[in-house]
Formats: structure tokens, C-alpha cells, sequence
């Protein structure tokens, strides 16, 4: 039988003011629904505002509650931490900034905060201040969470982080797994302080959670009054503090085998190869654009719609590769979320279709593929032109937590009017997506041997200076003609080390080349990823403007290392006129 394919999580909480006239501490909790879950998970926070400002209570509020608004309304495309993280530190600036205009320092906007966002089989903690976050699993009670605190002479207690407290904010961050039945438990100090992690966990042994399950998700009354009673009991060991519980628990997870994976994606039927005339959703095939092993692409209009469409659909051959059907979705996922003329753009599928395939923007030119081979000597300027277009793609996913993977000549294309617009995604990495689990594992590496990243072959994780290698090999290409280093080899295996990737100037290839500009290439499309470019504006500025620096470390190179084409003609001369020697002799 298959596992649950959709996080499911319970939760209720407690708050009380205790001995205090005013309950500073805030709590909230939300399991969204559809899209939303699957995205962003499940969030629970907790935060307790300094007791020494009278704005300790708004702090508190304002930062539970701003939190998960934000944070809910970052792109789907980030992942967990990104999203959290730029959130907190928009928060504790405006936090500080309301702090700095009050009538006095000591009525600043401080407060504790701590947050769990429980997304597929994680859970991302992320924590500043002495509220505390513990996970509950097996009848261990395990605390997750540091308290930032100093004891001073005396045993006085005191702060060390808070949001609001300065313009620097430090949070810890950590993702810890979560599964079926556990509890995840946050507080803050007027409970903890009181109730040690014994004490917790014995309270915790008594939660009914066959009760707690039949409640449902969401909101549940069994939890809410489990909090109370933990609530109460700190209470009774005389807590001085106000006091809050909020408690989660894990009914399900989104863990699937590769059997129910595979179902899934195969519920829609892949079409057969058409031909021009035919029909698929009212769609009528005009032209077939390519048709190849993996796919087939056709040029198609619409009786409701006056452009024109391309439609892409997978080929039966790969009808039981698994991977490759994730890759054709998570394309369509890609090309309907990112919105921009640099990408094109896939529509909405026809409702209730019983046909896997993609309805994508047709555009109107060539692939770059085409543009190198008609312009074997390419401007050099018609050159940086292109070069600036594809690093605008390339930012369009960076700033959606994206990495493109496969970049090469023929996803790119080129309008007549020299616009440049990316169309494959099939192998764009989204960092929102590395969050969830995902049992289709891609088991080789992802690209065009061509022009994939080395770091690649040997298992190393993807980042944004992977795709600036692939980027450089194309501009390359785009100026020479050729490939600055020859293929691996089918059978990757063989390649052990940076040490195989020999560059080839693009000097040597096109003599009228000023070597500012080959050095360029060589630092883009450098083996190893510590020294390529860090940015992709570097990269670009270097095309256009001599790098001084780069010269520089050229011109003090040894001859070896400058030119090992040369050195080796000059040893092989030398060794040639010594032995001519010793014959004459």
C-alpha cells in the first residue's frame, strides 16, 4: 500500500500571563492548504517580548504575525531557509528602526522568536533569544534549540540576541527530520524555566495521541488542552513569567515509494507521434518541428486563439523512465511560474486533460546553435550583446532560487531581432523543491557533456557557478567555433580529477583575440569552481573591460604554465639540436 502523499499536521497551543498583569508572549500556527502546503509547509512561532519595554507585547505580536504573512508570500521557488531568513531580517530592521524612534532606548521593539516549518520530511528551526523549540519522538524529548543568554555576576540573566535588538541579526538555523508521531514542542522561558526536560517528558508521555489523531488536522482541542496542562503545571512550580505552550503533531508525511511516484506520473497518457491535421485538446498540429528519441515538437493553432503555439510532448520510449517523466513536469512547473520575456512562457494545461504534454509560447527566430553556425566569425560585439541577454536569463532563475543545469546553444533562442530567450527547464534545479522529498533520485549527471560543470562527474551539489562554466563554453563557442576542452568520455567514470579539463586558448583559435579577453573565458570555464566567477556581472565586465589583474597573474606566469604549447616545441628543439650535436661529434 502506498504512504501518505501530503503532510498532515495538528497542533494547539496555551498562553497565560500568570503572575503578571499583561501576557507579553505571542503564539500562532497555520497548516495551509493545496499548492501552498506542498510549498511552505506547515508553521508554528513563538516569540516573548522583552519585559523591560513597554512595546514588549507589540514586538511579540507584530513579529509572530508578520512572519508567517511574509513568509507565505515569498515565491514558491525558494526554499525554506532563503525565504525564512530574508523575512527575519526585513522584520528585525523594521523591528529596530521602530525602537530607535521611541521616546526612550529602554521601549525598544525586542522580543524572543522562535519558528518551525515543518515542509515534506523536514523541519527547518530557526531560533534567537531563550525560547526554546524540543522535538518529542519515541519517549525522548530532545532539545532542538540554544538558549542566547549570559549569567552575569549575581545570576542575572541576560540577552544576548533578540530580534530588534540591533541591526546585525543572528539566527540559528538547522533542518532536523520529522516522521509520523512526532511531537514538536515550542515554549518560552516561564515554562522552561520551571519544568526541566524530565519533568516535559513525562507530561508529554501522558499526551493521548490516538485522541489527538482523531481530532484531525489543524487546530486540534487535544493538543490545546496539553498545552494548558503544561501551562498550569509551570505555573504551580511558581513561574514568575508569562507562559506559553505550543505543540505540533506530525500526523503524516509526504513520503511515497517509487511505485506510487511512478503511478502518478504516468496517470496521463503520453500522445502519439502526430502528424500536421491532427488534433490533440483542440489544438491542430500545423508543422512538425522536431521529432527526436526523447520528444516530439509541433507547430499547432487554436480555434479560440489567434497566435501561434508550440506543443511539446515526451516520446513513448521513455514511458517507464520515471526520471525523465519528473523532469518533463517539473519543466511545466517552471515555465508557468516564471513570468518573464526572458523565459518562455508554458500556458495553462486544458482542464481535465487525458495527455501528458506541454503547451508552450511559440517563438519566432533560430536556436543559438544556428546563429554560431552562421556566424563562424562572429562580431565580437554582436557577441557581448548575447552574452549580456543569456546572463539576464540565467538571473531570472537565480533570483527564483533556480539553476538552470543543461545550459547549451540549442535551449537558447535568437529572434530576428537579436532577443535572446531560454526554453528547456526540464533540468532546472529549484531550491524550493530540494525540500521535499523526492523519491525519483536522479541516479547520472544532468546536462550536455559538452558544456556540464566537472564539478558534476564527481557528485558534487549544484550552484550558481555551475551554470557560469556552462556559460563561458558557450560564449566561447560563440567566438571560436569550437570547445575550449575536448569531451569526457562516455564512461565518466574515467574521469578522476580537475586535472583531465586541459584549456585551449581561444588565442590559438581566433589570432585577432586580445588575450584580456582569453582570459576571461579561461577564469568563466575554469575546471574547478573556486576559481570561476562568483557572480555572473563579473563575468560580463570582464568581456567588455580589460581585467588588469588577470594580466597581470598571466604575465607572471611561468612559460610552462603561459604557453605549454610552446615550452614543449622549445624542449623538444633543444633536445633535437643536442642530439644533431652528438652525431656531428
Amino acid at each position: 500500500m502506498a504512504q501518505a502523499t501530503c503532510l498532515s499536521i495538528a497542533y494547539g497551543g496555551h498562553s497565560s500571563a500568570g503572575v503578571k498583569e499583561r501576557n507579553e508572549d505571542a503564539f500562532a500556527a497555520i497548516l495551509p492548504s493545496g499548492q501552498a502546503r506542498q510549498s511552505k509547509g506547515a508553521l508554528a512561532s513563538i516569540a516573548d517580548g522583552v519585559s523591560c519595554s513597554e512595546n514588549a507585547r507589540i514586538a511579540s505580536q507584530t513579529a509572530v504575525g508578520t512572519f508567517i504573512q511574509d513568509y507565505l508570500s515569498t515565491p514558491e521557488t525558494w526554499d525554506a531557509k532563503t525565504s525564512a531568513s530574508r523575512v527575519l531580517s526585513s522584520l528585525n530592521s523594521w523591528l529596530y528602526y521602530q525602537g530607535q524612534t521611541a521616546l526612550t532606548r529602554h521601549n525598544g521593539f525586542v522580543t524572543t522568536f522562535s519558528t518551525v516549518i515543518v515542509k515534506s520530511t523536514t523541519a527547518h528551526v530557526l531560533h534567537c533569544g531563550d525560547s526554546r523549540i524540543y522535538r518529542w519522538r519515541d519517549g525522548q524529548l530532545l532539545q532542538l534549540t540554544a538558549d542566547h543568554t549570559l549569567v552575569q555576576n549575581g545570576g542575572t540573566v541576560t540577552l544576548t540576541r533578540a530580534l530588534g535588538m540591533d541591526t546585525e541579526l543572528k539566527v540559528d538555523y538547522q533542518q532536523r527530520s520529522v516522521r509520523q508521531g512526532d511531537v514538536l514542542m515550542l515554549t518560552t522561558d516561564g515554562v522552561h524555566e520551571k519544568l526541566k526536560s524530565p519533568q516535559l517528558s513525562q507530561l508529554l508521555q501522558q499526551l493521548p495521541l490516538d485522541g489527538a489523531r482523531q481530532a484531525g488536522e489543524g487546530r486540534n482541542s487535544v493538543l490545546e488542552k496539553m498545552a494548558q496542562t503544561i501551562v498550569d503545571q509551570a505555573l504551580a512550580a511558581h513561574s514568575t513569567d508569562n507562559l506559553t505552550c505550543l505543540l505540533l503533531l506530525v500526523l503524516a508525511v509526504p513520503v511515497e515509494d517509487l511505485e506510487e511516484s511512478h503511478r502518478k506520473l504516468t496517470e496521463l497518457a503520453i500522445p502519439p507521434a502526430l502528424q500536421p491535421g491532427q488534433r490533440l485538446d483542440g489544438y491542430q498540429i500545423q508543422r512538425v518541428l522536431h521529432s527526436g528519441a526523447r520528444s516530439h515538437v509541433y507547430l499547432a493553432t487554436h480555434p479560440r486563439y489567434r497566435q501561434m503555439f508550440v506543443i511539446k510532448a515526451p516520446s513513448v520510449n521513455f514511458s517507464e523512465d520515471p526520471q525523465y517523466l519528473e523532469a518533463f513536469i517539473r519543466e511545466q512547473w517552471v515555465g508557468r511560474r516564471v513570468d518573464n520575456p526572458a523565459l518562455m512562457k508554458i500556458h495553462e494545461p486544458v482542464p481535465d486533460t487525458r495527455f501528458l504534454y506541454h503547451v508552450c509560447e511559440y517563438i519566432e527566430g533560430s536556436t543559438l546553435r544556428q546563429w554560431i553556425y552562421d556566424h563562424p566569425q562572429a562580431e565580437l560585439q554582436a557577441v557581448r550583446s548575447l552574452a549580456r541577454q543569456i546572463a539576464n536569463c540565467l538571473r531570472v532563475l537565480q533570483r527564483q532560487g533556480m539553476l538552470h543545469r543543461d545550459l547549451k546553444p540549442d535551449n537558447i533562442m535568437v529572434t530576428p531581432a537579436g532577443e535572446v530567450k531560454l526554453i528547456d527547464f526540464g533540468t532546472v534545479q529549484v531550491s524550493g523543491l530540494k525540500d521535499i522529498a523526492n523519491p525519483v533520485l536522479e541516479t547520472i549527471p544532468v546536462g550536455t557533456a559538452d558544456y556540464m560543470a566537472p564539478e558534476y562527474l564527481f557528485g558534487e551539489k549544484s550552484a550558481a557557478r555551475s551554470d557560469i562554466f556552462s556559460f563561458g563554453v558557450i560564449v566561447y563557442e560563440m567566438l571560436t567555433g569550437a570547445l575550449p576542452y575536448k569531451p569526457p568520455p562516455n564512461d565518466t567514470s574515467r574521469v578522476r580529477d580537475y586535472g583531465f579539463w586541459k584549456y585551449q586558448s581561444a588565442c590559438d583559435k581566433r589570432k585577432e583575440l586580445p588575450r584580456w579577453l582569453d582570459l576571461a573565458l579561461r577564469k568563466a570555464c575554469a575546471p574547478r569552481p573556486s576559481e570561476r566567477y562568483a557572480a555572473l556581472s563579473e563575468f560580463i565586465h570582464d568581456l567588455e573591460v580589460p581585467n588588469t589583474q588577470l594580466l597581470d597573474n598571466f604575465q607572471n606566469q611561468p612559460l610552462i604554465e603561459k604557453h605549454p604549447v610552446r615550452f614543449w616545441q622549445g624542449v623538444s628543439l633543444v633536445l633535437i639540436l643536442i642530439l644533431i650535436v652528438k652525431i656531428i661529434v
